[in-house]
C-alpha cells in the first residue's frame, strides 16, 4: 500500500470511528430510555434489561453506521483542505479522483458491514428479542420479583411479597399482594402461588388456599373479606404472543418468497441501508472542500439535513409498499438511484474546472 494511501486511510478511519462514537453513545441513551419504559409499563421483564439493551442496539446499527460514516468523511477531508493539505495534494498531482482509493478502502468493508446488519444482524436482534421477551414473561425471576423482599408489580399496579420461591421462577409461597385502585384497596394473602401465561400473552398469578380483604383507601366501613381455594391476578400486559409471520423478524432469504405487501417493504426497507451509506460517502468528499477562510460546519449541516430527510422518506416509503400505495417492483428504488447517481456525479465532477464566462472585447 503506498504510504499517502495508508496516511489518508488513518485519516478517514479515525474520524469515522470517532464519530460512531459519539452517535453510538447518543443513541445508546435514547434506546437505554426506551428499554426502560417498556420495563416500567411491564412489557419487558427487568432482568432483561441489559440483553434487550444490546439487541436493540443491533437493531438500529443499519441506521447509525452510514451517518457516522459521513460524518467521519467530511471531518477528516474538511480537516485536509483546513490545514491546507488537499492544497498541497493537489499541486502535487493528486486530486479528489485520486482520494477514491483510500476512500473505498474504507467505504467497501463498511458498506459491507451495514448490509450485514440489515440484511441479518437486525431481524436475527428482533426475532430474538422478542423469544427472549416471550420465555421472561414466563418466569418470576425474570419479571423482577424476589423471595423474601417487597416488590412493586410492573406497571405500578401494586406491591408483592413472597416468603419463598422455586428454582425456575415459576411457584411461589406464602404471598402477600396490596393492589390500589382510585379510593379501594385490595390486599391478598395465599399459601401457594403460580405464574399462568395464556397464549395471547397475557399473565396472571394464581393464588390458591388464601384470603382476601377489600376496602376503602381511606374512611369507611365498607369491608369484604373472602376465603378462596384459587384465585387469580392479572399481571400488566406484556408483549403478546410472537407472531410467527412477522415480516419484521422474518428471514431475508424468507422475504424474497413472500408476495405480501408487508414483506416486501421490509424486504426494500433492508435493501436501503447499504445503499444509502454508498450514496452519501460519496457526496461526503466534495461537500467536504472549503475554500480558505470559509465555515466548514455549513455543508456538514446541509448534508446532515439530507440524510435526515432520505432516511425519513425511506421509512414513509417502507409504509407506502406496506399499504399498496406503491408496488413491489418499484420499491424504494425511485430514492435510492437518483441518490447513487447524485453521488457518483458529484464526486465525478469535484474538483472539476468550471465554465469561464465569455467576456466580450
Amino acid at each position: 500500500m503506498p504510504k499517502l494511501d495508508s496516511y489518508l486511510f488513518r485519516e478517514f478511519a479515525q474520524a469515522t470511528f470517532a464519530a460512531l462514537v459519539v452517535l453510538m453513545v447518543v443513541s445508546l441513551g435514547g434506546v437505554f430510555a426506551d428499554v426502560l419504559g417498556d420495563i416500567a409499563r411491564g412489557r419487558v421483564p427487568a432482568g432483561l434489561m441489559l440483553s434487550q439493551l444490546g439487541l436493540q442496539v443491533l437493531n438500529y446499527l443499519p441506521l447509525i453506521l452510514p451517518l457516522g460514516l459521513m460524518i467521519g468523511l467530511l471531518l477528516s477531508v474538511g480537516r485536509l483542505y483546513r490545514d491546507s493539505e488537499m492544497p498541497v495534494l493537489t499541486a502535487t498531482g493528486v486530486g479528489p479522483r485520486r482520494l477514491l482509493r483510500p476512500v473505498l478502502m474504507l467505504v467497501v468493508p463498511m458498506v459491507g458491514f451495514i448490509a450485514l446488519c440489515s440484511l441479518w444482524l437486525g431481524p436475527w436482534a428482533r426475532d430474538y428479542s422478542q423469544r427472549m421477551v416471550e420465555a421472561g414473561n414466563r418466569s418470576l425471576l425474570l419479571a423482577g420479583l424476589d423471595a423474601g423482599r417487597f416488590v412493586e408489580l410492573p406497571g405500578g399496579r401494586g406491591v408483592v411479597y413472597m416468603g419463598g420461591m422455586s428454582n425456575d421462577g415459576s411457584h411461589m409461597a406464602r404471598v402477600f399482594v396490596y393492589q390500589q385502585d382510585e379510593d379501594r384497596m385490595d390486599v391478598t394473602t395465599a399459601a401457594t402461588g403460580e405464574l399462568k401465561v395464556e397464549d395471547s400473552g397475557d399473565r396472571f398469578l394464581e393464588l390458591g388456599d388464601g384470603f382476601r380483604v377489600e376496602g376503602p383507601l381511606r374512611e369507611g366501613m365498607d369491608f369484604r373479606m373472602m376465603r378462596f381455594a384459587s384465585n387469580e391476578l392479572q399481571l400488566p400486559d406484556a408483549d403478546g404472543r410472537r407472531d410467527e409471520d412477522d415480516p419484521a423478524t422474518a428471514s431475508t432469504l424468507a422475504l424474497f418468497g413472500d408476495d405480501r405487501p408487508e414483506a416486501s417493504a421490509e424486504l426494500h426497507f433492508r435493501i436501503a441501508p447499504p445503499l444509502l451509506a454508498l450514496a452519501f460517502a460519496l457526496m461526503a468528499v466534495p461537500l467536504a472542500r472549503s475554500p480558505p477562510r470559509q465555515s466548514r460546519y455549513g455543508r456538514t449541516m446541509l448534508a446532515f439535513l439530507g440524510y435526515f430527510v432520505s432516511v425519513n422518506l425511506m421509512m414513509l416509503g417502507q409504509d407506502w409498499i406496506a399499504d399498496g400505495k406503491i408496488g413491489a417492483g418499484i420499491g424504494l428504488w425511485w430514492l435510492l438511484l437518483p441518490l447513487l447517481a447524485l453521488g457518483i456525479w458529484s464526486y465525478a465532477r469535484d474538483g472539476q474546472p468550471g465554465r469561464r464566462r465569455r467576456v466580450a472585447a
